[in-house]
C-alpha cells in the first residue's frame, strides 16, 4: 500500500480503470505490494462469469413474460414480481459495470459486446459511461477535480460564498427525496440520453446509437404488449433498481470521514482505501448488489470482478483498516452535505454553521 510519504498520483487524463489500457498507475518499487497481492483476484473465472450472466441479464429477461402474464391476474402480483426483477436489473448493471472495467472476461471484445448488450438493458451507452466512470476512478476524492462521475458536493467555503438561489438549489439537490426519488429517473432515463459536452465523436456516437437501439427496443416491446403495459412494468423497476443504485453510489463516497485532498496531496491508493467505503450488507442485498459494497477493493483494483471482491477483502492485508459502514449507518449518510476543506470530512449543515460561529483561535504570544 502506498505510504503517506510517497502518495500515488494520477494526472487527470490517466485512467487506471479503463479497459483500453492494462497499465496500472506508476508506483515506487516498494509500494506496489497491493498490486501483487490483488493480482490473483483480478483474474476472471469463466464459470463464475457464466453464473453472473444467468443470475443477472438472463434472469431479468426471463421475468418479463412472467410479469406480462401476471397483468391478467393482478397488477399487484406484477408489482410483487417486479421487485425481484428490479434486483436482477441491478445485478445486470453490475455486469455492465464490470464489462466497462474489462474485468468480467479475459477477451476485450467479449467485455465490449456483453457490455453493449447489458448497457441496452440498463439504458446506458457503453463507451460513454466507460469513459466517464474511468474519470471518476482517476479523480475520486480530489477536491480540485470534482464533478466527473461523482455526486456534486460543495465545500463549506463554496456554500458560504454561494448566492441564496444557489444555496436553495444545492439544498434541493442534496435532499434525500430528490436524490433518491427523482434521481433514479434522471440517472437511468434522462442523463444517459444526453451526449457529453466536449466528448469526442466516438463518445457522442455511443450515446446516439444507444438511444436509437433503446427507442427501437422499447417500440418493439410496446407493439408486442402495449405501451401502457410496458410502462406499468418498467417504471416500478426503474424506480426500485435506480433508487438502490443511486443510494449505493452515494454511500460509497459520501460518509463522515471520507477522504478529500487537493490535487498536489491527492493519492490514488489513499482515495481508494480511505475514500471508498466498505458497506457491509446482509444477504440477499449483497447478492443483488454484486458485492459492490466492497467498494474500497474495487477502487484499489477495478480489474477484480465482482465475484472476487469478498475474497480479496478477506485475504489482503491492505483492507484491514478501511472505513466500514453497516446498512443502518449508511442510512444516515445523507445528513452530510458539505466538505470541510481543513479536515477533508463531510459535515452536516448544522456542523457547518457551528464552524461559522466558532471564535477564531487567538495567536500565541511570541516567546
Amino acid at each position: 500500500m502506498p505510504s503517506a510519504a510517497t502518495p500515488l498520483k494520477l494526472p487527470a487524463d490517466r485512467d487506471p480503470a479503463s479497459p483500453e489500457s492494462s497499465a496500472a498507475p506508476d508506483l515506487p518499487d516498494g509500494d506496489a505490494l497491493w498490486r501483487r497481492e490483488l493480482a490473483p483476484y483480478a483474474q476472471p473465472s469463466p464459470w463464475r462469469t457464466a453464473l453472473d450472466l444467468l443470475t443477472a441479464p438472463v434472469a431479468y429477461l426471463a421475468l418479463w413474460p412472467v410479469m406480462v402474464l401476471a397483468l391478467d391476474v393482478s397488477y399487484w402480483l406484477t408489482l410483487a414480481i417486479s421487485v425481484l426483477a428490479a434486483g436482477f436489473l441491478l445485478r445486470t448493471f453490475i455486469v455492465f459495470h464490470d464489462c466497462t472495467h474489462g474485468s468480467l472476461f479475459r477477451s476485450r471484445g467479449a467485455n465490449r459486446w456483453v457490455g453493449r448488450f447489458t448497457g441496452l438493458l440498463v439504458l446506458h451507452p457503453f463507451a460513454n459511461w466507460r469513459h466517464s466512470h474511468a474519470v471518476h476512478h482517476g479523480s475520486a476524492g480530489d477536491l480540485d477535480r470534482r464533478g466527473a462521475g461523482d455526486v456534486m458536493t460543495m465545500t463549506v467555503a463554496e456554500f458560504r460564498a454561494a448566492s441564496p438561489g444557489q444555496r436553495r438549489l444545492y439544498r434541493a439537490f442534496r435532499n434525500p427525496l430528490v436524490m433518491f426519488g427523482l434521481g433514479p429517473f434522471w440517472s437511468l432515463v434522462i442523463q444517459p440520453r444526453i451526449p457529453p459536452k466536449g466528448g469526442n465523436k466516438a463518445l457522442r456516437n455511443s450515446v446516439w446509437l444507444t438511444n436509437l437501439a433503446v427507442a427501437v427496443t422499447i417500440g418493439a416491446v410496446c407493439l408486442a404488449i402495449g405501451w401502457q403495459e410496458y410502462l406499468m412494468i418498467q417504471i416500478p423497476m426503474i424506480f426500485i433498481a435506480g433508487s438502490a443504485g443511486v443510494w449505493l453510489f452515494f454511500v460509497q463516497h459520501q460518509f463522515e470521514d471520507v477522504y478529500w485532498e487537493n490535487t498536489e496531496d491527492w493519492s490514488y491508493a489513499d482515495a481508494a482505501l480511505r475514500g471508498s467505503s466498505h458497506l457491509k450488507l446482509p444477504q440477499p442485498l449483497q447478492f443483488f448488489t454484486g458485492n459492490i459494497g466492497l467498494h474500497h477493493v474495487h477502487h484499489l483494483s477495478s480489474r477484480v470482478p465482482n465475484y472476487n471482491l469478498q475474497a480479496a477483502n478477506d485475504n489482503v492485508g491492505a483492507f484491514a483498516d478501511v472505513p466500514v459502514l453497516t446498512f443502518w449507518e449508511s442510512m444516515r449518510c445523507s445528513r452530510f452535505k458539505l466538505i470541510d476543506e481543513r479536515t477533508g470530512k463531510l459535515l452536516t449543515y448544522k456542523q457547518a454553521r457551528e464552524l461559522d460561529s466558532a471564535p477564531e483561535p487567538t495567536p500565541s504570544p511570541a516567546a
